[in-house]
């Protein structure tokens, strides 16, 4: 029965997002509440539950997320972002898709994906006809899509891989390690496969392209993308990008001294995520500190606060129905469906995760709720599972990328940017997407050989 009762929970969950509408946080709550009810919890075990797996999640990944969030928006603050599409635009001519691509999907996911489409579309649109003339716009388009998303579910500090890592209990230098190399790979890949496909004569300008469409300066989501209307002092775009570039270096060197067996006690500290993010948000804060004075930086912290809440509170709740669903008896099923195909065990159990997140990011219409609902599925059961947790979240990060289609709040955004017709977008974004969910799937398989050979 608690098949059953789960299955309704998280359809139920699925239709008054999308169907009615409701938010997100609001909606899995409902599901947890009834599934911890329908299936014996209690109200007390149930909302025991609820709070644990709140207060679990949170311990690993809150944070995490905020101080990710608050370096993004101190280094938009100083232009970083801005000046590193330009460097870009200038330098790469018609190679810009594959730079814009690997730089989204590395540098970028420090900041939200909203902010990051916000900043390349006018480069895409202006570039386009250096690139193509024909199909530089759907090229840049497809590379965009996937370059954000790809960024955002593999490589840390990206929210999705962020939450991800954290559910499934899986450390953040690991996943960086595995999902940095998996993420570029993805990207340009896609970007190329994509550039193939465009060459078939896939797109129709006078259909896909929409002449009219008109951006929406002062929607409440560029105003919250851009909340400052002045600039940091110009440093050097090297050092304004130090914030990202030490959390990053360090976390990585605490991963490899560990794999390595050369762990030491100031290693360990500095290469925590928390104390190396912390690290970064200091190097950042400094620097906005010293141009735009202490008002400036309130100003900035504002506005990543708000960004902040709403992702906690979903990224919470997403480990509150994984707490549930592991008292429920449905990681007993599910462990023995991830275990059904004793020849095949890896194999089956990432195909599994991949669809489930899949299945999930289609409905909902959000990369992060899908990932972070297969994340809490699925977790309650990967300690059983023979093969490292890492490979399990990987899948789970690439299915999470499939199809971003019209019930995304991000489509409309991305097709109203670039000035292209929702079939146009269905060409660019959901194709891209799609495509880069089925490249990274080998791409996992092969980190699941590397992983079980360490």
């Amino acid at each position: 029965m608690e098949i059953l009762h789960s299955a309704v929970a998280i359809l139920a969950a699925i239709l008054l997002i999308i169907r009615f509408k409701v938010d997100p946080v609001i909606s899995l709550l409902l599901a947890c509440a009834y599934l911890g009810l329908a299936t014996g919890l209690g109200a007390e075990g149930t909302v025991e539950q609820i709070t644990g797996g709140f207060g679990e999640i949170m311990a690993e990944v809150g944070l995490l997320i905020g101080f990710g969030v608050l370096i993004g928006a101190l280094l938009h603050s100083m232009g970083a972002f801005g000046d590193l599409v330009e460097i870009l635009a200038r330098r790469m001519g018609r190679r810009l898709p594959y730079a814009m691509a690997g730089t989204l999907s590395t540098i970028f996911p420090s900041i939200y994906v909203d902010v990051q489409v916000v900043l390349a579309a006018p480069m895409a649109k202006e570039s386009a006809p250096v690139v193509d003339r024909r199909h530089g716009l759907p090229w840049l388009a497809g590379a965009m899509g996937i370059g954000i998303f790809a960024g955002y579910v593999f490589v840390v500090p990206g929210l999705a891989a962020v939450a991800i890592a954290g559910l499934m209990d899986v450390p953040l230098g690991t996943y960086l390690l595995y999902g940095l190399p998996i993420g570029l790979t993805t990207a340009l890949i896609t970007t190329f496969l994509f550039r193939l496909i465009l060459s078939r004569g896939f797109w129709k300008e006078e259909s896909d392209v929409d002449p009219d469409a008109v951006v929406e300066e002062h929607s409440d989501t560029a105003a919250h993308a851009l909340p400052l209307a002045e600039r940091a002092a110009r440093w050097p775009l090297w050092v304004r990008l130090l914030p990202i570039l030490v959390p990053l270096v360090l976390i990585a060197a605490g991963a490899i001294a560990d794999v390595a067996d050369a762990t030491n006690a100031v290693l360990m500290f500095l290469g925590n995520a928390n104390i190396a993010l912390f690290i970064g948000l200091l190097i950042a804060f400094a620097m906005v500190r010293s141009s735009l004075g202490a008002d400036g930086v309130e100003t900035v912290f504002t506005a990543g606060l708000r960004t902040t809440g709403e992702i906690l509170l979903v990224t919470g709740v997403g480990g509150s129905l994984g707490a549930v669903i592991a008292e429920s008896g449905l990681d007993e099923t599910l462990k023995d469906l991830f275990s059904a195909d004793e020849n095949a065990p890896v194999l089956l159990s990432i195909l599994l995760a991949w669809v489930i997140a899949a299945v999930l990011h289609f409905a909902i219409g959000s990369v992060s709720v899908g990932a972070i609902t297969a994340a809490g599925i699925i977790s309650p059961i990967v300690g059983s599972l023979d093969m490292d947790p890492v490979v399990i979240a990987l899948a789970i990060a690439s299915g999470a990328m499939f199809a971003l289609h019209v019930n995304s709040n991000f489509f409309w955004m991305f097709s109203r940017l670039l000035d292209i017709t929702t079939q146009g977008t269905l060409k660019t974004l959901t194709l891209a997407t799609s495509l880069g969910a089925v490249v990274s799937l080998p791409l996992v398989l092969l980190a699941s050989v590397v992983a079980a050979a360490t």
